[in-house]
């Protein structure tokens, strides 16, 4: 900086165009000196969908295919349908029961996988562009668990609390969580989400 100039500094916030509940901060430095100003602006904005997942060691996968006589997506104006998306990994399918042969945590981790099919859905449906997406409406989680068993929620919350580390205030959702005697494949978990869209 040359001598006699002093820097003023202003912070802006504007919604950033393609990302919904995040703001772009601009920062506008004013320079003067000898009555003359000039006016250098940086602009920062936030980290993508892609970067938080890739900062936690996750890659999305591609969309699975659809098992059966359905499509995995349907998108009605800005709302987007996703079927359900069961628990698998990098190594298959994640089966079990919870109250049975799965502890909760086990549980909360497959939902968790549950999501990320989702996120690669919403993916596919953007055409890879996930800066698209605005908010996560609402996910309907169907858990694999004995008939005694009552803690459905903390297994989807596998799921739920992912969304909000990853979209932060757009992952916050309304939400089901229950019971089924079985899934297909025998999977731990399956959940079918609804988005919302940029237009």
């Amino acid at each position: 900086m040359q001598a006699g100039i002093m820097p003023t500094a202003k912070a802006q916030h504007k919604p950033h165009p393609h990302k919904a509940k995040c703001l772009c901060v601009t920062f506008h430095f004013t320079y003067r000196a000898k009555g003359a100003s000039f006016v250098q602006t940086v602009e920062r904005t936030p980290m993508t969908i892609l970067s938080r997942l890739a900062e936690r060691g996750i890659t999305l996968p591609n969309a699975p295919a659809p098992a059966a006589n359905y499509v995995p997506f349907v998108q009605i104006g800005t709302t987007l349908y996703v079927s359900g998306q069961i628990s698998q990994g990098p190594d298959g399918l994640i089966k079990g029961r919870l109250g049975d042969t799965m502890s909760v945590e086990d549980g909360a981790a497959a939902a968790q996988r549950c999501a990320i099919s989702l996120l690669a859905q919403v993916n596919a449906a953007c055409g890879g562009d996930l800066t698209r997406l605005k908010r996560v409406v609402k996910l309907t989680g169907f858990v694999n668990s004995t008939a005694d068993f009552t803690d459905q929620p903390k297994v989807i919350n596998g799921a739920s609390d992912f969304l909000v580390e990853i979209l932060g205030d757009a992952g916050r959702h309304a939400r089901s969580a229950v019971s089924a005697a079985a899934l297909p494949l025998g999977v731990a978990v399956e959940i079918e989400g609804i988005f919302e869209l940029s237009a």
